[in-house]
């Protein structure tokens, strides 16, 4: 079943890695633009999750134990954009102008877009490579989590300019990038652990 299933896997994977490459093109170059870190911290995610495609669809039909090693770099691959995130904070707070709200809610609102359609093709499959689907599920329905409290920046920014809403909702996307790896941690030593008991005799 799981050989079956793994070309649908495959084009699906590769069909969400270029979408998730071509929006962060798209994103991080409005982000530097307006000087938005809620967007940086969101581009950041784009590039992350395609890496992370991209590791899913080299990582296909490998073992069980295998694939949870590639999910326990998956999950600190997850932690990169935190971090990114946690520098542009600071960066924002010595500048400390507010964003362009209009490019901000559009972005928003494409990257929204973009993040459901991930999150719809990969959900039928969310459970088919154990912690690598898993990965590439959660940060997509995740990240679109993240796009509402972008867009809600974004409108509250147009009626009180301020900077706050920006650095708050790039906080949020850094919070949920933690929250993801820490799931995907979990999954992958579970898959580990249930890899090496079916090995035991």
């Amino acid at each position: 079943m799981q050989a079956a299933a793994s070309p649908a896997l495959r084009s699906v994977v590769a069909r969400v890695a270029a979408l998730n490459l071509g929006y962060f093109g798209i994103e991080i170059v409005v982000a530097l633009a307006i000087g938005s870190v809620a967007l940086i911290a969101d581009s950041l995610d784009f590039l992350e999750d395609a890496a992370i495609n991209l590791l899913i669809f080299a990582g296909i039909g490998w073992s069980a134990e295998n694939r949870a090693r590639l999910g326990t770099l998956m999950a600190g691959i997850l932690l990169i954009p935190a971090l990114a995130t946690a520098y542009a904070v600071w960066e924002k707070v010595s500048d400390f102008s507010p964003p362009a709200p209009v490019p901000l809610t559009l972005t928003g609102l494409g990257a929204l877009a973009v993040n459901l359609t991930c999150a719809l093709l990969l959900a039928r499959h969310r459970h088919g490579s154990g912690s690598l689907t898993r990965a590439a599920y959660l940060s997509a329905r995740n990240d679109a989590v993240a796009n509402v409290a972008i867009i809600i920046a974004g409108l509250v920014t147009a009626l009180h300019p301020s900077p706050w809403p920006d650095i708050v909702a790039a906080v949020g996307v850094a919070a949920i990038n933690a929250d993801s790896a820490g799931d995907v941690f979990r999954a992958a030593r579970a898959e580990r652990r249930a890899a090496r008991a079916a090995q035991d005799p």
